[in-house]
């Protein structure tokens, strides 16, 4: 067991070292940290399965029972995705569920000073009915809008969605998954004509040659890293990121490219490929449209303009062409690194073009593939009805929405005919005084919105916020004036899908706390009071709800319905889409278009691209740095509301925040790892502790994403197409905090 006492802070090469060691042996051993033990006097009776409901990886668990409720938990050795595996938030899944903090019954504060007070389950559903209805009656049915999460059920995303655009009027509701994969989700819509990743996790240990974008899974999906380290093939593993993450020191090959170069970049390595003749024509003539026209745009990217843009030297651009060129099995890993950027769905793009012209598309070890963020975004993406219109539909095309009214027998004139306004988009309908009412379930925006002090202060001119949640102490559940108490993860059936298609089973293993209910039995508390609940029938468990989704997977992309029910999707050890009526599942790993045939009108994947943009907001005299943020380590989770809940994960986190900063910067401002800095944006200014260390390059910084401190210097800007928050790239100035 590594002595973590025996690091001397200031040995940051060894930090590194350290941190991708420590991943590991939490991951192999977890038992050394204290993970997964339990005294013998709680030995458990029996056992039953589900999947983790942190991350999109998807881990299967054993969940070890005592009387019929959960004690401790370990991973499924015979699960394809983690083959008996969990990291550190896994093995720690029930902690969050003993937090003190938990809500355990309606707290509403009748003034926005005053504090909030419990009240019953009744007042609180009545009080949520009147409330935006007023709201609707005086501003109209565009003046409500709900956020929900990637983090529930799939079936109580397609309760939600239903319940607040078919039952009760609203037009308008998003999920934080747009803060998560609405890039990839767009890029893969237009290039591929739906949002279809196209590998399975095998293609990790396929692969000769791995290829990770914006991407540091060894701390951000360490059981991926795990697939990657099972790889025989010896492969070349090649990361692409500013910052030498843990990732990167594991690699084969960093290139340590200029902050948001990664587009200009991109479109160099496909001119080298094009000048070379290192595609495969045979391969775009028959499956693409669109090459010559790329061919023609990527001529403006020249080994030198590229080098000069991204940092990287001319060698470097071939020597990484030649190994895409020269590889029998490529695959492309991109995450937040690229989906969180101003122009991050033609960066996908980019990625999917590489892709594409070299044939690395539908075979093993091959893909363009995104890794999704939350345990359940894939889900929120296909049927939460927010951003799209169920199955993957669009909300303006008239046949869609019949379609839809069909299947679920509604009156077609209920469904909204218009998009609804993106994440980023509600929020500013709020400052400009046409959102008026606010739902929020299962997401802390108050800490994880870009350019957070904003959302806080424009916050305050809703007339009414409602937060639903595990926690009345998250950052957004403390500025609302009504709280509801859900359930969570552990105490509650549904389903959930991953990055790799494959949906799992969640099960209720505990009780929940109090009065706090699932978010499936709140929606169904508010269609009746709303008054639509007869409209909604049909919808009284999520086991029912799931038959319902597969009626509107049917013919679609994603379709469902060879899914017999919950037992099958137990006894499969999940099964990924599609799976039609009549399929027989004849292996736990499947990939898409191994037939060359894409999802588009003329079955042909589509190469897609455009001049590159520089940020919305540059460095300058006045802030000189680039601020980069990310994830943390693999104990920490999002905004902390549930990780930070285990005393173990806590033990093994940062316990405060620092910012990294390169020698060369830190000696000309004195500053030494350990120091007192202040970072400052033009939106706000913190302190932090500095930690100087050679992983970053001169002018930039890193800070984790986990500290609330982070959002509030980040910049709000968005990509155009997908309207996902660049979070990757802020303008801030450092200095050591005068005494």
């Amino acid at each position: 067991m590594i002595n973590l006492k025996r690091i001397k802070i200031p040995d940051i090469k060894k930090i590194r070292e350290w941190k991708g060691a420590l991943t590991a042996e939490l991951v192999q051993f977890p038992g050394k940290f204290g993970l997964g033990r339990l005294p013998k006097r709680l030995e458990p009776d029996a056992t039953t399965t589900a999947v983790c409901g942190f991350c999109s990886t998807g881990c299967g668990l054993d969940i070890h029972l005592k009387n019929g409720e959960a004690i401790n938990l370990s991973g499924k050795t015979d699960y394809p995705v983690n083959l008996g595996m969990a990291c550190p938030k896994g093995w720690e899944a029930l902690s969050p569920l003993d937090a003190p903090d938990r809500a355990l019954t309606p707290l509403y504060r009748s003034t926005r000073e005053g504090d909030p007070k419990p009240i019953s389950w009744e007042s609180a559903i009545n009080l949520f009915c009147e409330k935006f209805k007023r709201v609707m009656d005086t501003h109209g049915s565009g003046s409500v809008a709900f956020l929900s999460s990637g983090q529930i059920a799939t079936e109580e995303m397609a309760f939600l969605g239903a319940l607040a655009k078919f039952g009760m009027g609203w037009i308008h509701g998003d999920s934080n998954t747009r803060q998560c994969m609405a890039t990839a989700a767009t890029a893969y819509k237009q290039s591929f004509g739906f949002d279809a990743p196209p590998y399975t996790y095998q293609d990790f240990e396929e692969s000769d040659v791995i290829i990770l974008i914006g991407s540091n899974i060894c701390i951000a999906h360490p059981i991926m890293w795990q697939r990657v380290l099972r790889n025989k093939n010896k492969p070349e593993i090649i990361v692409i990121d500013p910052r030498k993450t843990e990732t990167a020191v594991a690699a084969t090959r960093h290139y340590a490219l200029s902050p948001k170069s990664d587009l200009t970049l991109l479109y160099g390595i496909a001119h080298i490929l094009i000048q070379e003749d290192w595609v495969k024509h045979t391969y775009i003539e028959a499956h693409t449209e669109g090459f010559e026209d790329f061919k023609e745009h990527t001529a403006h990217f020249t080994p030198q303009m590229v080098s000069e843009t991204s940092g990287l030297s001319v060698k470097e651009l071939y020597e990484f062409a030649y190994t895409i060129a020269h590889g029998k099995r490529v695959s492309f890993w991109w995450t937040m690194g690229v989906n969180q950027g101003h122009e991050s769905t033609r960066t996908a793009q980019a990625i999917i073009n590489l892709a594409l012209m070299t044939a690395n598309v539908g075979r093993p070890g091959t893909g363009a593939n995104s890794i999704t963020g939350q345990c359940n975004a894939m889900g929120s993406r296909l049927f939460s009805n927010t951003s799209s219109l169920f199955g993957g539909r669009d909300f303006t095309k008239a046949s869609d929405r019949l379609c839809v009214a069909d299947i679920l027998a509604i009156p077609l004139d209920k469904i909204p005919v218009n998009n609804s306004l993106a994440y980023d988009q509600i929020i500013d309908g709020i400052d400009e005084g046409k959102i008026k009412g606010l739902w929020i379930i299962g997401t802390n925006t108050a800490h994880s919105w870009i350019n957070q002090e904003r959302f806080r202060r424009i916050a305050q001119k809703l007339e009414f916020l409602v937060v639903q949640d595990m926690y009345s102490t998250t950052d957004t559940a403390q500025i609302a004036d009504l709280v509801l108490p859900a359930a969570g993860w552990g105490e509650k059936n549904g389903t959930m899908i991953n990055s790799e298609r494959r949906i799992g089973l969640i099960k209720k293993v505990r009780k929940a706390p109090g009065e706090a209910l699932s978010d499936f039995n709140i929606f169904k508390l508010i269609a009746n009071a709303w008054g639509c609940g007869a409209e909604f029938d049909r919808w009284n468990s999520p086991e029912e709800v799931f038959q319902i989704i597969k009626d509107i997977s049917k013919d679609q992309p994603c379709d469902l319905t060879g899914i017999r029910d919950y037992q099958m999707i137990d006894h499969a050890h999940g099964i990924q889409w599609p799976f039609r009526e009549g399929d027989i599942l004849t292996s736990d790993q499947r990939r898409l278009f191994s037939d060359g045939l894409f999802f588009t009108p003329t079955n042909r994947a589509k190469f897609i691209f455009e001049m590159p943009n520089a940020p919305s907001e540059q460095i300058n005299h006045h802030y000189p740095f680039i601020l980069l943020t990310g994830r943390g380590s693999s104990s920490q989770w999002h905004t902390l509301t549930r990780s930070g809940k285990s005393d173990v994960l806590n033990a093994l986190s940062p316990d405060c925040l620092c910012v990294e900063i390169n020698q060369e910067d830190a000696a000309l401002s004195n500053i030494y790892t350990g120091d007192s800095v202040t970072v400052e944006s033009s939106r706000k200014k913190i302190i932090c502790v500095a930690r100087v260390t050679p992983n970053i390059k001169p002018g930039q910084l890193f800070m984790p994403m986990h500290f609330v401190e982070v959002n509030k210097l980040t910049q709000d800007s968005f990509d155009p197409y997908s309207r996902q928050p660049s979070y990757k790239y802020s303008a801030v100035k450092i200095s050591k905090t005068k005494s």
